[in-house]
């Protein structure tokens, strides 16, 4: 079940431990808010799990939790049966005990496209900001990561990512946080941060920057994947009203504008390492995922253009620094 005291424990002598002034209250009181209808059935869900742990665990190359003989046939299609309760599964693939999640998202792609760039995460304290399910959280323990921490308010992802978790037997240095990055104070105790698919969600982009900034230490590494438009240094797409069927899309700058709103924000030594389309293999409708998905969002008749007229989705990863005096 969910519980957090494991990770006031785990802070309680590092250098996040500031955190705990104001933490407990705030997760006490989503506790106690929580108003998604059918976050009681994820948690009786969730209870079921209880007494399967893997006893092989892959993180490098994938996230796979558990040979397909580590468990009985029965047992595996009541484990399935409880993931598919956690409907829809959005990033991903996990593999857990032969079952193969195969998310909405291709996240291993993302995942390759940039971490030969970053600064190795061996030994270092790693926040993901809108972590979704927690996919890339364990990529980043995979890297050995000394603490990973992921925030993001979906009950539902913070559900998924305790089923991996519990799976996985609970490890001591990976951990979810339902917070929207607003909620945190200034803590400059990480030394990488990771906004990814986040940025355009913000309706203030420049608060958006400054907020993750807060989180770094002097000289700490930001990893920043967003949405992009081609264009120079003061071209930004401000959709009037949805984009790619989204109604939370502000605003997706060009990568020469963003470089530019990065400096301003107190950040340097910034680099586009990648820019990527993104196509209906990457983003797509899956058995785990049966919603609408990027195909819907296309117009039918040129895969270029949203189904509203706007460029079709295309991504930046942008490493940067930040600056001692930011």
């Amino acid at each position: 079940m969910i519980d957090f005291a494991p990770f006031y424990q785990r802070i309680a002598k590092d250098r996040l431990q500031n955190w705990l002034h104001v933490l407990p209250a705030q997760l006490y009181a989503w506790m106690n808010e929580q108003r998604h209808g059918d976050f009681p059935r994820w948690q009786r869900a969730l209870a079921k799990f209880a007494g399967l742990q893997a006893q092989s665990i892959e993180l490098k190359q994938s996230v796979t939790l558990g040979r397909a003989d580590e468990i009985s046939e029965g047992e595996r299609r009541k484990l399935e049966n409880l993931l598919q309760q956690l409907h829809p599964w959005r990033k991903g693939p996990y593999d857990l005990f032969g079952i193969h999640i195969d998310t909405e998202w291709r996240s291993d792609w993302k995942w390759d496209r940039l971490i030969p760039h970053i600064s190795p995460l061996k030994g270092r304290h790693v926040l993901d900001v809108g972590c979704g399910s927690g996919y890339h959280m364990w990529r980043m323990l995979g890297e050995e990561a000394r603490l990973v921490v992921g925030i993001d308010p979906s009950a539902l992802f913070l559900c998924q990512f305790t089923a991996i978790h519990q799976l996985a037997g609970r490890p001591e240095d990976i951990f979810f946080l339902p917070l929207g990055i607003e909620a945190l104070p200034k803590l400059e105790a990480f030394d990488t941060v990771f906004s990814m698919g986040v940025l355009y969600h913000r309706p203030s982009p420049i608060d958006h920057l400054l907020q993750l900034r807060d989180q770094l230490r002097d000289g700490g590494e930001l990893v920043l994947e967003t949405l992009i438009i081609d264009g120079g240094a003061n071209d930004v797409l401000v959709p009037p009203d949805r984009y790619a069927q989204m109604r939370n899309v502000w605003f997706i700058p060009s990568a020469a504008a963003l470089s530019i709103w990065l400096e301003k924000c107190g950040f340097d030594h910034i680099r586009i390492v990648d820019e990527s389309v993104t196509t209906v293999e990457e983003q797509r409708r899956t058995p785990w995922m049966r919603n609408d998905s990027l195909a819907e969002f296309l117009d039918p008749t040129d895969s270029t253009l949203t189904i509203e007229g706007h460029p079709a989705p295309k991504r930046a990863v942008i490493i940067a620094t930040r600056r001692a005096d930011g």
